[in-house]
């Protein structure tokens, strides 16, 4: 007999459609051959699955049984693909029959005892199973709560193979997993940071302030110990709560990774990834045989940090370049291209010297020689730099100000700026026929964009070419700058950006042309 089911494997962070066919005819002796490109993992899944259908009660058939995947030319290394397999097996030997293959996919891991085990990359299934307009798709008990933030599709639950083939059979009825974004969104636990927890530092959390307003890239330059990776993991406290298609859409990479947290069916926090300077190419952008999103990809719609920034591999900073202009990153391999959303915030920190220091200051600290420093600050590439909107320079922090019993600015009061400039943005972007819709910000401004949303005076334009010519700045950087700019000026919610506005954005690109 002839079994045909609908499955799923994962390919980066998309699930392909698989059919398992399975056929099982008379044979002297019992073979099982897998054909479709199966790789290792899913070749080793027929021994797991004849001792699954043996210890669930069922009978393993002695005959010829030939499993085919399709589409064949499409790599599967999915243990995901043991269950289906598992019921195209029961079917083909007529220990089974349902009218339910036709509208329910099925994915998940047998353990030897049939018992189903968590797979990776479960929303993505659930989606495509709805994008194939399935009624619902079985999955393990485990992961289903993934499964059940697809609308419009039922995520079955299953425990076992026998359960499984209970809900095809129509003996067993199973609720699908019920899911309420208001229940999710109650669940989060929230940020346990805030910046009040900063002392002093106040140009520095102004400085925070702009680039989360507008969602610009920030590097920060100091010698140890002033706060540089506080200000830094407080961002995401200050930024506005993930939307619903932003919480999709993080998820889907972090359920595609196996990362998410236990309990939980959403992402419901931007991001925050610390990858160590150690870190190779493949990832930091991603990469492999079949290609896995890297830690960019995990900080879509979040906060990027680089800590020692110099510590980095030069050549593994280069990759960047790409997913900071256009927030998204395209891995080509022989077997076919993927591309991943990286749409990140990139948060930077490195010390001014390879000691921290500039030069002594009073505590027996000598200064690096110049070639030292120079070999330091080489690191980083002119291009890279130039793809950060704002430079920022955080001093220590004098005793006075350590010792102060008086709040500094807290998390709170930063958030409503943010939120009140965004809101400004939404509504002018809104208001473009081109922009319209594409919840823009003023750090991805295109050339044209800017043209249309950063004119300037009299005055401010005098005060621009000035400081392009006596600081030697490049035409990306004169973007950069008009791009923080319009920014500032939402923060003041000024309709036109003034000489005080660009000012300080100019003050933002300082660094660049002092230590490089």
């Amino acid at each position: 007999m002839l079994a045909q089911l609908r499955s799923y494997s994962l390919y980066g962070i998309d699930a392909e459609p698989v059919a398992v066919e399975v056929d099982i005819s008379p044979a002297a002796l019992p073979k099982t051959t897998l054909v479709g490109l199966a790789e290792a993992a899913t070749r080793e899944s027929t021994h797991r699955i004849e001792r699954a259908l043996v210890n669930s009660g069922y009978q393993r058939p002695i005959d010829r049984i030939v499993i085919a995947l399709s589409p064949a030319d499409l790599p599967k290394d999915a243990p995901g693909l043991d269950l289906p397999i598992a019921l195209g097996t029961l079917a083909a030997s007529g220990q089974f029959l349902s009218e339910r293959f036709e509208q329910y996919a099925a994915v998940g891991e047998l353990g030897l005892d049939g018992s189903l085990r968590p797979i990776r990359g479960v929303l993505s299934m659930a989606l495509a199973a709805r994008q194939q307009g399935l009624r619902g798709i079985l999955v393990p008990a485990e992961t289903a709560r993934e499964a059940a933030v697809v609308s419009q599709i039922e995520a079955i639950p299953v425990g076992s193979l026998a359960e499984a083939v209970g809900f095809y059979t129509g003996e067993l009825n199973i609720d699908p997993h019920p899911f309420r974004w208001e229940d999710a969104v109650a669940s989060d636990e929230g940020y346990t940071v805030d910046f009040a927890d900063v002392k002093g530092q106040e140009f520095a959390k102004r400085a925070v302030t702009v680039s989360a307003a507008g969602a610009h890239h920030l590097l920060m330059i100091g010698p140890p110990g002033t706060g540089k990776t506080l200000l830094a993991s407080r961002i995401g406290t200050i930024l506005p709560p993930l939307s619903a298609e932003e919480s999709l859409q993080t998820t889907r990479i972090w359920s595609a990774l196996g990362k998410l947290r236990d309990g939980r069916s959403l992402v419901l926090q931007r991001p925050f990834r610390t990858p160590h300077h150690t870190i190779s190419e493949a990832g930091l952008v991603g990469g492999g045989s079949v290609p896995r999103p890297g830690e960019i990809s995990q900080a879509h719609n979040g906060v990027l940090f680089l800590d020692e920034l110099p510590e980095f591999n030069r050549k593994t900073l280069e990759v960047l370049r790409q997913p900071l202009e256009e927030g998204r990153v395209t891995i080509s391999r022989a077997i076919g291209t993927r591309e991943f959303p990286a749409r990140f915030m990139m948060v930077a920190a490195m010390n001014p010297t390879p000691s921290g220091y500039h030069a002594e200051d009073g505590a027996g600290r000598r200064a690096d020689n110049a070639a030292a420093v120079e070999r330091y600050l080489s690191k980083i590439s002119g291009p890279l730099l130039d793809r950060i909107d704002i430079h920022l320079e955080v001093p220590q922090v004098p005793f006075r100000e350590l010792s102060n019993k008086k709040p500094g600015t807290n998390s709170a009061t930063m958030r409503a700026q943010v939120l009140a400039a965004r809101e400004r943005q939404r509504d002018r972007f809104d208001a473009d026929p081109e922009t319209r819709g594409k919840a823009m910000l003023n750090g991805r401004m295109s050339a044209r964009q800017i043209r249309r949303h950063c004119e300037l005076d009299a005055d401010a334009e005098q005060l621009l070419k000035a400081a392009m010519e006596e600081m030697g700045l490049s035409a990306r950087a004169h973007d950069r700058i008009l791009r923080v700019g319009r920014t500032i000026a939402d923060l003041d919610a000024a309709e036109r950006i003034g000489p005080g506005h660009l000012s300080e954005a100019i003050n933002y690109r300082a660094l660049d042309r002092k230590f490089w």
